[in-house]
């Protein structure tokens, strides 16, 4: 897939897969539902949308993924991660199952369902950073909110009022990103349009690799050039 029309999978054992699915179409992915293991292999990106992320991992476990979706990230897949995807994009959680599995990657403390219950879900304005044209609508809904950043991650996204105000709901490191909210559910594909620009700059970069001298060489002794 070129640069210019990515090829990013939509992780679809449960949760907003639909609205993922639109809203990366609508700047400019071909998006696709990931069910299988042998859909991975040929993504430029993926997104793990919100849902129940113990259900997401034991569903995960049932089809053979875990691991290699484990694999994928750790090897440089760009992936998104929104509510429950941010908690599985996780190195470590607090207020989770016993021995709660996730994906890992970003060097972070997650709490799990720290807004509270599904009651007392919420829409607040939120800036986040790189992302143009003013703040975003974020919807939190048993939302996670990030306790502790290790050094590798970049906070990018804060809740700016009421008793959360300066809890961490944006987040970034390399090739990863998460938030706490749901931009899907709002009709703002600009966090997916970010997202989109950052699986681009990474085929941007593997496409800019010079050959070696080595390969050089080959080429000139099968052209004669």
């Amino acid at each position: 897939m070129t640069a210019a029309r990515p090829r990013i999978g939509v992780l679809a054992l449960q949760g907003d897969v639909r609205e993922h699915l639109t809203a990366l179409r609508s700047v400019g992915a071909d998006a696709i539902p990931v069910r299988r293991e042998s859909e991975l292999a040929d993504l430029d990106g993926l997104v793990i949308p919100g849902g129940e992320s113990t259900t997401i991992v034991k569903l995960a476990q049932h089809f053979d993924l875990l691991e290699p979706l484990r694999k994928r990230i750790s090897d440089g897949l760009p992936t998104y991660g929104s509510c429950a995807g941010m908690i599985l994009l996780a190195d470590r959680i607090v207020g989770g199952a016993v021995d709660q599995e996730t994906f890992g990657g970003i060097d972070m403390t997650v709490r799990r369902n720290a807004f509270g219950r599904q009651i007392e879900s919420f829409e607040e304005p939120v800036n986040v950073e790189g992302v143009a044209g003013g703040p975003v609508t974020a919807v939190f809904i048993r939302a996670p909110w990030v306790e502790d950043v290790g050094g590798g991650a970049e906070v990018l996204a804060r809740v700016t009022s009421g008793p959360a105000a300066g809890r961490v709901v944006g987040i970034r490191q390399g090739h990863l990103l998460a938030t706490s909210f749901h931009p899907e559910l709002t009709g703002d594909a600009r966090v997916h349009g970010y997202f989109v620009d950052m699986v681009r700059n990474v085929l941007g970069k593997s496409a800019e690799v010079p050959t070696t001298k080595s390969e050089d060489s080959a080429v000139t002794a099968r052209t004669g050039r």
